[in-house]
Parts: structure tokens; C-alpha cells; sequence
């Protein structure tokens, strides 16, 4: 990926090559655990942006990208039907951290991505520019807005042992956790010459945010 005249262009051919490879050994999950209390409660996993459930388009790109596809969540229900593999968590009331632990203890792939069940644009492009960054380190984590994205990441299963350590000892944030491994952090001006990454990193917590994305609520509350 390089840059001309301010504009993105991609460049990153032998990356992109790489990281398609790389997905064969990458399991999508999908974290839908939360109470959506900024939503009044409405799971805004299945809130509609261009006529389209967020889950039913997020669970489509990444049948599209990954062997296996996991959505960790404590409604399984609301996902029959979609062609995806649910789990539970095994320390319920944690966050997500511990919908990331259920998910890497049921992947059968050396890595995951993660992303929250609430990001309406996710984009193949960033994805696979964050798994072409998969080396020593056991998570790769996006900088972007001043912040941190821990669900919009890649994490290796070899994590597994200090996700559930650090629920074991009553330190479920992610921030404390990502604290414990080795982290490969992207900056976000890297991140952001890449095609697509604006896009890909929102994520709808809010009405107000969602209406930003021209999405709604299609089902009845309840």
C-alpha cells in the first residue's frame, strides 16, 4: 500500500497474496455477546443497514474469507438458520473477552479474527491487511481515533491460556488483557492509507449511530 497525490492506492499485491493464504488458517468469529443497553436492549446485531441485517451481511463476507466462522453470543437462537457455529461463554457476565475465549477454545485454526457483531462495514481489504501482519506477535490490534480496536483484531489461539487467566483473576477489560500478551498495535496512519478502513472500523452503539449509517430496526421491539 502506498500513496499518491494524498490517495490510497493499492500496492500491497505479494501482502494481499499472503493474506488470502493465510485465511485458510483463520477462523472468523463474530462477538455478539452484549446487552446492548446504549440500544434500549435491541440487539443490534440483527439492526438493518442498506435493508440488510449487520450478522446476516458480517457472516456472509466471512463464509467468503474463513474456514470456520464462530458467533459467540448468549442468544444462539437468534442464528439458526445462518450457517454458523454458536458459542457460549464459560464466564458469563465478562464481556468480551470472554465471548473471545469460548470462541478460540471451539476454533480448529492456529488464529481468529475477531470483530463485534455491531460493525455494518467490514471490509475484505482491511481484514486481509491485518492478517498479512501475522508473525511473532499473538495479537494483531488496530490503533485508530485515538483508541484502541481489540474487536476488529486478529488473535492467536496460542492466547488462550491468558484470556483465561485473566478472567480466572477478575480482570475481564480487553485493555487489561491485550496488557498481558505480545501485541502487534497498527497505527492509525498506516491503517489509514489502507482502502476501506473508515468503513470498516465504525461500529453502531447508539441509535444516533446507527441512523448515522442509514440503518433501523426492521423487527418489532420485544
Amino acid at each position: 500500500m502506498s500513496t499518491r497525490a494524498g490517495r490510497a492506492v493499492d500496492t500491497a499485491e505479494p501482502a494481499g497474496t499472503f493474506a488470502c493464504r493465510m485465511t485458510a488458517s483463520v477462523a472468523g468469529v463474530i462477538v455478539a455477546g452484549g446487552r446492548a443497553s446504549r440500544m434500549g436492549g435491541r440487539d443490534k446485531a440483527f439492526a438493518a443497514v442498506g435493508g440488510e441485517p449487520i450478522a446476516v451481511r458480517t457472516i456472509r463476507l466471512f463464509h467468503d474469507l474463513f474456514p470456520q466462522v464462530l458467533v459467540a453470543t448468549n442468544r444462539p437462537e437468534r442464528f439458526r438458520g445462518l450457517g454458523v457455529e454458536t458459542v457460549a461463554d464459560r464466564f458469563p457476565g465478562c464481556g468480551p473477552l470472554a465471548g473471545i475465549h469460548a470462541a478460540l477454545l471451539a476454533a480448529r485454526h492456529p488464529y481468529a479474527f475477531v470483530a463485534a457483531c455491531d460493525m455494518p462495514g467490514l471490509d475484505p481489504h482491511v481484514i486481509r491487511f491485518l492478517l498479512a501482519r501475522i508473525g511473532g506477535a499473538d495479537a494483531v490490534v488496530p490503533r485508530w481515533q485515538g483508541d484502541v480496536e481489540p474487536l476488529h483484531a486478529v488473535y492467536a489461539a496460542r492466547c488462550l491460556p491468558a484470556t483465561e487467566a485473566s478472567l480466572r483473576a477478575g480482570r475481564p477489560t480487553l485493555r487489561d488483557f491485550l496488557g498481558t500478551i505480545r501485541v502487534d498495535y497498527v497505527s492509525e496512519a498506516e491503517l489509514g492509507r489502507v482502502r476501506g478502513a473508515a468503513a470498516s472500523l465504525v461500529n453502531v452503539n447508539t441509535p444516533e449511530e446507527l441512523a448515522a449509517v442509514g440503518g433501523r430496526f426492521e423487527e418489532p421491539e420485544g
